[in-house]
């Protein structure tokens, strides 16, 4: 850990994927019969960035790395709460120490042994390898490994960690062969299906990014979750949310997941050959402010701290969330006012009363007191980037939206660009836009997961927010045993974020999935985590 550049303790789900590119195979995006793929059929317009887990922290990469890589800690369908996958048990032998206990004889699918040695060195290869876009930051507690021998793990901790279980069955999690993969950079998905590196419910047969995945069950994996139930899957990625609706209505799939747009999901629901399920919220949807270039950032011409929050504090009083859900999501998504959603615990509403009329509505009058008192005269020019092939085509309106209220309290002028994922999540690290579109869909049901990733210090959002307090205040409730004293700590946590407003939360949503009445097993639960081994037809 010393030798590379550490980052905050949790990295942000950027909900979705990369690019999805158009698809030529028939019964893909272009529409036709699918009757030549093999298997129960799933229909996605999320996108994969890479197939190997040290170049991912997406919800479309994790979604494929849930059915072929194997966990030490894994939620069980129905669970939020995390058992031993592949473990026979994981146990805190001090506040500091985690160890788990293998189960005997585990193999991958292409016959190399799965031990201890795999793990450490899953581990350690994304820490050293540092990806941009990899989960290494959910590891920056992660002191050291040892495995005394072939079947026990023992992490060492920086600190005390109630969730250390949990990042374990997160996208940091996922076990992978050393005798296949790379040790010091990013393995290509081709050499990793050639060498069948998997160990989870699936095996890749074939795959060609974000087109199409034959998965194949795998016999050898031996965990909590246990055999798949379908022999084969085939996963399709679509262009557009239309022609996913397209595809599940005229049964060329049979299970649809993410994304639909709120009307899509009105019309499916009204289908008799259909069923829409829908399962935990804890989607988000929110602006992140870069700290460095935003009006009157640390690298702007006029620079000037209180101005630059003043600018935060104005938009906050500015925007009406009501109207975004409503207008917009047709009430799909619901107001957020924290960046810690309803119902977990320890969530508060400080957006709500700090910000506004006090009740969740906008308030103008108070967003120019606020700019005035700061000394901000004249309009404030905001340039808000979105991606809405990587969020959503409903981004689009959303934004349309966000501009025409910003705009219409006569306190801004704000341009909106929206840029392809592929160049947009390059680009968003480099300090290219000064505010920007994020989503975030969790790694594990737990309010820690909504704060570390966007608030420790060099955290994956990488907006240049540092904050001794509130890291301190992350630290305290990872540390904390007691729920009640931990809820509280959380409680300060989001109170310390809002009043300095790294991220602007507007949005929480719901999990939605679509599928042809004969499918069975379909399951959305609150460990967000979506399998094809449940699923039988």
């Amino acid at each position: 850990m010393a030798s590379v550049t550490k980052l905050g303790k949790r990295a942000a789900v950027l909900a979705g994927g990369a690019l999805a590119t158009t698809l030529v195979l028939t019964g893909c995006a272009g529409g036709g019969s699918s009757s030549n793929l093999n298997g129960l059929i799933v229909g996605t317009s999320d996108s994969i960035v890479s197939l190997d887990p040290a170049g991912s922290y997406d919800t479309g990469s994790f979604v494929v790395q849930n059915q072929v890589f194997p966990f030490l800690m894994n939620t069980p369908s129905g669970s939020p709460d995390v058992k031993p996958d592949i473990a026979t048990k994981g146990t805190f032998t001090n506040p500091t120490t985690y160890t788990v206990t293998l189960k005997k004889g585990l193999e991958f699918a292409n016959g190399h042994k799965l031990t201890s040695s795999d793990v450490k060195f899953s581990f350690d290869r994304e820490v050293k390898i540092n990806n941009a876009n990899g989960p290494q930051s959910l590891l920056a507690n992660m002191k050291s490994i040892s495995t005394p021998n072939a079947t026990t793990v023992v992490f060492h901790l920086n600190h005390a960690d109630q969730t250390w279980p949990q990042v374990l069955s997160s996208p940091a999690g996922p076990i992978v062969d050393e005798q296949v993969f790379s040790a010091t950079k990013l393995t290509p998905a081709s050499k990793i299906v050639s060498g069948d590196a998997f160990a989870g419910q699936y095996k890749i047969t074939s795959y060609k990014q974000n087109d199409l995945i034959q998965y194949a069950r795998n016999d050898k994996y031996d965990g909590v979750l246990g055999k798949a139930k379908t022999d084969q899957v085939t996963a399709q990625y679509f262009t557009k949310e239309t022609d996913l609706k397209l595809a599940v209505q005229k049964g060329d799939v049979d299970v649809a997941y993410r994304s639909f747009t709120p009307t899509d999901v009105t019309n499916l629901a009204k289908k008799k050959d259909l069923k829409v399920t829908y399962g935990p919220g804890g989607e988000l949807r929110y602006v992140v402010f870069n700290f460095n270039t935003q009006p009157f950032g640390a690298t702007t011409s006029e620079k000037d701290p209180a101005k630059a929050l003043a600018v935060r504090k104005a938009v906050a009083d500015v925007v009406d969330r009501n109207a975004l859900a409503k207008q917009v999501y047709d009430n799909t998504y619901t107001p957020a006012y924290s960046m810690v959603p309803d119902g977990l615990t320890g969530a508060t509403t400080p957006f709500k009363t700090l910000y506004g009329d006090g009740n969740g509505g906008p308030d103008v009058q108070k967003a120019k007191k606020t700019l005035a008192d700061a000394g901000v005269t004249g309009k404030v020019t905001l340039n808000i980037q979105y991606a809405p092939d990587h969020y959503g085509e409903a981004s689009d309106d959303e934004y349309a939206l966000l501009k025409t209220q910003l705009e219409n309290s006569g306190l801004f002028d704000v341009n909106i660009q929206s840029t392809l994922y592929t160049t947009y999540s390059a680009e968003r690290v480099k300090d290219a836009y000064p505010e920007y579109q994020l989503g975030w869909f969790p790694d594990f049901s737990d309010a820690d997961n909504y704060l570390s990733p966007f608030f420790t210090k060099d955290n994956f959002v990488q907006n240049h927010y540092d904050d001794p307090t509130i890291q301190k205040l992350i630290a305290q409730e990872q540390a904390e045993s007691d729920k009640t004293k931990r809820a509280d700590i959380i409680g300060q946590a989001q109170q310390r974020e809002a009043e300095q407003i790294s991220t602007l939360p507007l949005l929480q949503g719901k999990q939605v999935a679509v599928a042809s009445k004969d499918v069975k097993g379909l399951v959305l639960d609150p460990s967000f985590k979506f399998r094809y081994g449940t699923l039988t037809k």
